[in-house]
């Protein structure tokens, strides 16, 4: 697998291109923004993108799903809890960034355990890990994991927006995150990369 991270918008979202170094087919996970970037880093790495996956459904992580669809025709995915925020500016807080027109509808719901199969040699498990949003997800993958606004180095998501509840977000991380092993990298919705030991030990809202 190969993976490239491009931090994008005025949240500085992760952006992850996610590459199967087999076939060239790639996924693009959370395209929050400036999809010449996206589209320029899939150029560069001659990438086939044969999915775009929101792992919720926020403006900082949704901004460019219509371009990168536009522009490659692949399927759109997102929890089937979060699919009414991508067309509901005010629930994407899409509106508050100034973007009054809503993006694609989902082409695909996703639901726990429910698999995603990049080329040969990547496959993703989704976790439904409801705190930040209601549909909010992670993606585990061969020792690593996508965790969105789920989880982040030394923090968590918030929850004070509509469809946030703490209790639920922590109860999502504990029960869905943490049981994964200690070596398993966290690639998070903004910021650093971390691993699952270093967030048990030290994140201060898992303590």
């Amino acid at each position: 697998m190969q993976l490239e991270v491009l931090e994008v918008g005025p949240a500085a979202a992760n952006c992850y291109l996610v590459i199967c170094q087999v076939t060239g087919r790639a996924a693009v996970i959370d395209p929050g923004g400036e999809p010449g970037r996206i589209l320029a880093a899939v150029e560069k790495h001659k990438a086939q993108v044969e999915y775009i996956i929101n792992t919720h459904g926020h403006a900082d992580h949704i901004a460019a799903d219509a371009a990168i669809k536009e522009a490659t025709g692949a399927p759109l995915l997102i929890h089937a809890e979060d699919a009414a925020y991508l067309t509901d500016t005010r629930k994407s807080l899409l509106l508050y960034l100034g973007q009054d027109k809503a993006g694609p509808e989902a082409d695909r719901l996703l639901e726990e355990g429910d698999i995603i199969n990049i080329g040969a040699e990547v496959t993703l498990e989704v976790l439904h890990t409801p705190g930040h949003t209601p549909g909010g997800m992670c993606l585990k993958g061969e020792g690593f994991v996508f965790t969105g606004d789920t989880l982040f180095a030394g923090s968590v998501g918030r929850t004070d927006f509509p469809g946030g509840s703490f209790s639920s977000l922590i109860a999502s991380i504990r029960d869905k995150l943490l049981p994964l092993d200690d070596s398993t990298r966290v690639y998070p919705g903004h910021g650093p990369e971390s691993t699952i030991g270093v967030e048990r030990a030290t994140n201060p809202f898992l303590l």
